[in-house]
């Protein structure tokens, strides 16, 4: 049986960074490509970094309950096709899910209720602005939703298995690659060894319980009256 491990984050976080310096370090995991009805942006490809399909064909496949999850944001569909998690059991591979955080609910409480949840912060608002905006892709009216949705998404957190605060690069994706290791190696029944025993100690740091308080001053960096009262 596959592992499924689910992976939100607020946009702008660096999710996608982290995850592909995962795929560059851990083997035999897929990668489930989401569907949406929402246009291609900039140099976007089918197949790539989704499947850009009608509102009809979409909800074509809900009624065929062709969908692990699906939600409809922002006046657009995205879902997470079942057909991914047959193909990465036929491969003996497991499978990643880049998804949000009403996804990742429909998954845990719905279809997969051992789907592996891990939440990806950002250091702080004014880290999580800035990148918004160094990147320019979205107009002030977007970076100021996506700033309001980042603040409701964070406010979640406590229905994740793991927190990562993605502060700097190479640690955070060294604490994801940990995380997908450790709980393959628990699931596996072995006993850890060597630096088997330091990934399952690198990945326990980052379970919920013990990451509590180092979301508080995320949270506190989001809440408006915080924010007045500096």
């Amino acid at each position: 049986m596959s592992i499924v491990y689910i992976v939100s984050a607020p946009s702008g976080s660096g999710k996608s960074t982290l995850v592909n310096e995962l795929f560059k370090m851990v083997r035999h995991l897929d990668f489930s490509i989401s569907y949406t009805t929402r246009p291609p942006r900039g140099s976007e490809q089918n197949g790539k970094e989704y499947f850009f399909v009608s509102r009809e064909e979409f909800e074509a496949m809900i009624a065929a309950d062709e969908f692990l999850e699906h939600a409809e944001v922002f006046g657009n569909y995205y879902g997470t096709a079942c057909r991914f998690l047959r193909e990465a059991e036929a491969r003996g591979n497991d499978l990643l899910l880049d998804i949000d955080v009403q996804g990742a609910r429909q998954i845990k409480e719905e279809k997969i209720p051992d789907a592996v949840s891990i939440f990806i912060l950002p250091p702080d608002r004014e880290k999580l602005e800035w990148r918004l905006r160094n990147r320019g892709l979205d107009s002030e009216a977007v970076i100021r939703r996506r700033l309001d949705t980042a603040r409701r998404e964070i406010e979640n957190y406590s229905k994740y298995d793991y927190i990562l605060v993605n502060n700097l690069l190479e640690q955070s994706a060294d604490e994801l690659k940990d995380i997908v290791l450790a709980v393959r190696l628990l699931r596996s029944g072995a006993e850890p060894s060597g630096e088997e025993k330091r990934r399952v100690e690198s990945a326990q740091a980052c379970r919920l319980e013990q990451a509590r308080e180092r979301v508080q001053p995320i949270l506190a960096s989001f809440n408006p009256q915080a924010v007045k009262g500096t």
